[in-house]
């Protein structure tokens, strides 16, 4: 079994039904106003730079790292695909992630999950993601548990 994991655009019409998934997942578990998900247009910002997971050249997973001026990037759309789910995606999305954000020149990556998913707050801090307190554009939010990790 081949994993790969390249930069790609987002506004392809498997990834878009995986980003689907995503928001339907998302929208089973949180209330819109709780939802940060960012469209496929944003997505496709230059700041923006989006990876792709592959199983044997089917789109099993995606997540972003959206750039920010202060040194800074924020992971966005971190998502598996459930019948991928096992085969340690995540994983290799955050060590691609990691070190895009090295190469980058980045200081810190930081995130925003939602407190009903133990398996993705799990991952985040085997990587090494830290709790603290919500960051610029967020607000406190009860269901919203923000990270960062200095690279």
């Amino acid at each position: 079994m081949t994993i790969s994991i390249q930069l790609e655009q987002a506004d392809q019409p498997d990834i878009i039904t995986l980003l689907e998934m995503s928001d339907a997942y998302m929208a089973s578990l949180y209330p819109a106003e709780s939802n940060h998900l960012l469209d496929v247009t944003t997505l496709m910002k230059p700041e923006v730079s989006f990876l792709v997971a592959r199983k044997e050249g089917q789109i099993v997973g995606c997540c972003a790292l959206v750039s920010q001026d202060d040194g800074f990037a924020e992971i966005k759309r971190m998502f598996v695909d459930p019948n991928a789910r096992g085969l340690k995606i995540g994983q290799k999305l955050m060590d691609a992630i990691e070190t895009l954000g090295r190469d980058l020149g980045l200081r810190a990556i930081r995130l925003e999950t939602g407190i009903s998913q133990p398996a993705a707050i799990g991952l985040y801090r085997k990587a090494g993601f830290e709790d603290v307190p919500a960051f610029a554009p967020y607000q406190p939010d009860p269901l919203s548990l923000f990270m960062q990790k200095t690279l």
